[in-house]
């Protein structure tokens, strides 16, 4: 039971709940993450602190960037859990909308060639200007 509770809480943070939405998509590194959800890096890199302590994510790391994604061993209670919250979240229309500026991030990084944290502002300014328009 004590593990069920830890769960809900973990995924009681609406951040926590985005954030592995787009890890169930692909791998991610902090500075997309932070492009994406439009959230500073310390509330990025808390996050993924608990999903990983959780046993939900792994690391790897390039460079100086380190990428996230879904463990390939999660355990069946933490895969059941992935696949209630993707099933829940399939019509969430800020869900859908993180999965746009994902896509915007993935062809701007491929333009520039770059994934560090220049191409994030660079990225960002972008974003911003483009809602102030619309």
């Amino acid at each position: 039971m004590k593990n069920i509770a830890n769960i809900m809480k973990l995924f009681s943070d609406p951040a926590r709940l985005r954030i592995m939405m787009l890890l169930t998509r692909r791998e991610l590194c902090v500075c997309q993450i932070m492009g994406v959800l439009d959230i500073s890096q310390p509330l990025v890199s808390r996050n993924l602190s608990l999903l990983s302590r959780s046993g939900f994510l792994r690391e790897r790391k390039e460079g100086k960037l380190v990428f996230y994604s879904l463990r390939p061993d999660l355990s069946p209670l933490n895969l059941k859990v992935i696949g209630l919250l993707r099933d829940a979240l399939k019509s969430d229309t800020l869900v859908a909308e993180d999965l746009r500026s994902l896509k915007d991030c993935e062809e701007f990084q491929k333009k520039t060639g770059r994934c560090d944290m220049k191409t994030f502002f660079d990225f960002m300014d972008k974003k911003r200007k483009r809602s102030s328009r619309g």
